[in-house]
């Protein structure tokens, strides 16, 4: 049994320490300080802190690593690896080579396709029929470490980013709680990645939630199912804000129009698109609550006919 240091802040990485508190030794765990949230703007502390304490474990929250002074607490709890999944700060050298055994990197993403920070997003948005979860050896560059591991899963026509992440929460969890044992024991080699294969994962923003009408059907599908839960996809209707909750694409043709436009489909309504349209299932008006659209028409007659997007 290792001592081992867990690095880690959001939900994602909850199911990787409490793997570790079940089959290894963790000495302490480093996250992100507590954040102002909600609408009194109180500090939460993050998912990962909630664990740790329930454990019993030390916590420690640095603003930042990168100085030799602010690691001195790793170097008190001496590691013999440090275990990091979403951590959300880059490690420089003097965090890397403390532990006999380094710094290992549990990835949500097949590298080196999807380095970078969203990876479950980007994933979803560029239609790719898989994904999966990686252990790397960190090193200096951003997710470019060699690889111990790796466990694919498909992404499902209906995936949303929310469905996909616990999935690979609980898959990154699997995939350590496998190899660790044997990585420890230097029977696992690591395989460098083709760096010629990569592709980057940049941080998702609120505008990259923002629809756009003149793409496919299926490409704006996959940017809703992409940004749920945050940012949540949206377009605008009469000057509003309106968030598009769950859509799919319709089967069948329809009229021509200008894309944004609204027409009636059965016991709702569609969105034409580039090449066909968007069936619209829930939406959100600004200030309002989360309603079917059959029950939102029966509100706002003037939404049949109209065009999103054009504000």
């Amino acid at each position: 049994m290792a001592n081992v240091v867990f690095m880690g802040t959001p939900d994602f990485a909850v199911p990787v320490l409490k793997t570790l508190i079940e089959t290894q030794n963790v000495v302490g765990v480093v996250t992100q300080p507590d954040r102002p949230a909600g609408r009194g703007k109180q500090l939460r502390p993050s998912p990962v802190k909630i664990a740790a304490e329930e454990a019993g474990i030390p916590v420690y929250q640095p603003k930042s690593l990168r100085s030799e002074e602010a690691a001195q607490p790793l170097r008190d709890w001496q590691p013999d690896i440090i275990v990091v999944a979403a951590f959300g700060q880059i490690l420089r050298p003097h965090v890397l080579d403390l532990p006999p055994h380094g710094c290992l990197n549990i990835h949500a993403s097949l590298l080196p396709r999807w380095r970078g920070a969203a990876p479950i997003q980007h994933a979803i948005l560029a239609g790719d029929a898989e994904t999966g979860v990686c252990l790397m050896q960190m090193d200096v560059g951003l997710d470019t470490g060699p690889v111990y591991a790796c466990m694919p899963t498909p992404i499902s026509p209906t995936e949303t980013a929310a469905s996909l992440h616990d999935r690979l929460a609980e898959l990154g969890a699997n995939l350590l709680a496998v190899h660790l044992d044997n990585i420890l024991a230097g029977k696992l080699t690591a395989t460098p990645q083709d760096d010629e294969k990569f592709t980057y994962a940049p941080m998702i923003s609120k505008e990259d939630g923002r629809l756009d009408w003149n793409q496919t059907s299926a490409e704006i599908d996959r940017r809703i199912r992409a940004m749920t839960p945050w940012p949540g996809a949206f377009t605008t209707w009469q000057g509003e804000l309106l968030k598009i909750k769950a859509a799919s694409v319709a089967n069948g043709r329809f009229p021509t129009g200008n894309p944004g436009h609204v027409v009636a489909y059965e016991e709702g309504a569609a969105i034409l698109t580039a090449d066909g349209a968007l069936v619209l299932e829930e939406i959100q008006l600004a200030g309002k609550r989360v309603t079917a659209v059959s029950d939102f028409l029966r509100g706002y007659d003037t939404f049949i006919g109209s065009t999103l997007g054009t504000e």
